[in-house]
């Protein structure tokens, strides 16, 4: 968040939101955490609720529009669609890039940039929408872009804007092509001002820096997040500096967020949410799911960010989690069967369907790991619930896909084996008691060819044994239920 630790808590005091702290490791409720595909994510905090602005992402002439989604507890997320549209700014035509808000004046702001303009000749840039609401609808504030030509080499896109609690003076920093600069924002935020050398712009382009500035102040300190790498392929990341004023210059320390191929790729263009009043941060960016071909196939994520007691930043983990809390299945997919999570835990709900042993999983990638999932089955049956990992060639119909699976039935049978394809191999049967209705936490450990597996329920440990098998190295991990309809919570997967 752009805005200083003190102004944020007095919002929150203000906003009669509610008093719970967000602190999460990862989004508890799984990301991406809002449906679509949407990039370049920017953020604030208004009136008592978190709220991220994304660039739409599609071919660039789908680009004329921007949605806004906001959120009390940065786990359930309402879409505030076309807030911004180019039908308002008819010098923006395509394009429609990186939305930067900010609030001043009792006015909204959104900077964002259009047309993709590579030289001086053509017609675009970086714009501003004001608003009386965060919603919107934003109008044309100035009737033309704020920076509309290029300045010390840097292409006007990727605006951030950052008010200064030192002082109050707003600052925009943006570039692309490799080149960022900071300018000074008068008070009216839609207008240029001048440092005190008289320059306009000032170049503070970092190390290996190509696109996407972002500020954040904490403790005194400015820090400058960017990206590099190409936007459309698997190495895109985000690196940062520390400066001890809000122009740098800006020292890369180092790169913190870029691909995790057991989870996503092209990871970056971030921004920062802060807990108000807190020392809580999470970095809010775009990546590509596992598989996919298009560069525009990009899907919004958060995670935390950790600073060290120096104030360096740690390397950020992609975490995989659901708590279905969110009350969606955003990330997953669906072999047979009935699924449903409105009830904020994950339902195999389909009596008749559960023969075919339906599967949910997720678009992961995972060799050595630990998973875990709470599962609880409602009958006396013969069925069993459980895990599935290391899979792959997933479809419809029983044992339709190669990995492994282990599971819990209320008849006091726990199982591990192994899905060939459509045939089934019986690794180890334990037989423990299971009761009905009851949340168990079925876990395995997988590194290498030994599957460390345990039931527990709370602090008791119903059984822990280990197995071995090789056939098998990486694969998607998801839940999988047979012959009995299943409930499923709290899921993570982590690397080991």
């Amino acid at each position: 968040m752009k805005m200083s630790g003190v102004i944020a808590a007095a919002l929150l005091s203000t906003s009669g939101s509610s008093t719970s702290i967000p602190d999460y490791p990862t989004n508890p409720a799984g990301n991406p955490f809002v449906d679509g595909w949407y990039a370049d994510p920017d953020n604030e905090f208004y009136n008592g609720e978190y709220w991220v602005y994304p660039t739409y992402s599609r071919e660039y002439d789908a680009q004329t529009f921007l949605d806004a989604f906001s959120s009390p507890d940065l786990v359930n997320w309402t879409k505030h669609p076309n807030i911004l549209n180019t039908t308002s700014f008819p010098w923006a035509r395509r394009a429609v890039w990186a939305p930067a808000p900010i609030s001043r004046n009792g006015k909204y702001y959104l900077y964002f940039a259009a047309n993709d303009i590579q030289t001086d000749d053509e017609v675009g840039g970086i714009g501003v929408g004001v608003a009386d609401r965060p919603e919107g609808p934003y109008r044309d504030a100035i009737g033309g872009p704020l920076i509309d030509r290029y300045h010390n080499g840097a292409q006007p896109i990727d605006q951030d804007v950052f008010i200064d609690d030192a002082d109050g003076q707003a600052y925009i920093y943006y570039g692309g092509h490799g080149h960022a600069n900071v300018a000074r924002l008068n008070d009216d935020m839609v207008s240029l001002g001048t440092f005190p050398d008289g320059d306009v712009y000032k170049e503070i382009t970092p190390d290996n820096y190509v696109e996407g500035p972002q500020m954040l102040k904490r403790k005194g300190r400015y820090y400058l997040f960017w990206s590099e790498g190409g936007w459309q392929g698997p190495d895109y990341a985000v690196s940062y500096g520390i400066a001890d004023s809000p122009t740098g210059p800006f020292p890369r320390r180092g790169k913190i967020l870029e691909q995790d191929l057991a989870v996503a790729t092209g990871s970056g263009h971030n921004g920062i949410i802060t807990v108000p009043g807190t020392d809580v941060h999470y970095i809010v960016y775009h990546r590509h799911p596992l598989g996919s071909a298009d560069g525009n196939d990009r899907q919004l994520a958060y995670d935390r960010l950790v600073f060290r007691d120096d104030g360096t930043v740690e390397p950020v983990v992609m975490g995989v989690q659901d708590d279905f809390r969110d009350g969606r299945l955003l990330g997953w997919t669906t072999y047979g069967g009935a699924w449903d999570a409105s009830a904020r835990k994950l339902k195999m709900t389909s009596t008749a369907a559960a023969a075919a042993g339906p599967k949910a999983v997720l678009n992961l990638n995972f060799a050595d790991q630990h998973f875990a999932v709470d599962v609880a089955v409602p009958t006396q049956g013969e069925g069993d619930a459980g895990v599935v990992f290391r899979a792959t060639r997933l479809r419809e119909g029983v044992d339709a896909y190669c990995g492994y699976y282990l599971g819990i039935g209320a008849r006091g049978r726990i199982v591990v084996g192994r899905a060939d394809d459509g045939a089934w191999t019986e690794i180890r049967t334990v037989e423990a008691e299971i009761r009905t209705n009851t949340a168990y936490t079925v876990a395995v450990r997988a590194v290498g060819s030994q599957f460390d597996c345990s039931v527990t329920h709370g602090r008791d440990v119903i059984t822990s044994f280990t197995v071995s098998d090789d056939k098998y190295s990486h694969g998607t991990n998801g839940v999988r239920a047979f012959r009995t309809r299943a409930t499923f919570d709290n899921l993570e997967v982590r690397h080991v």
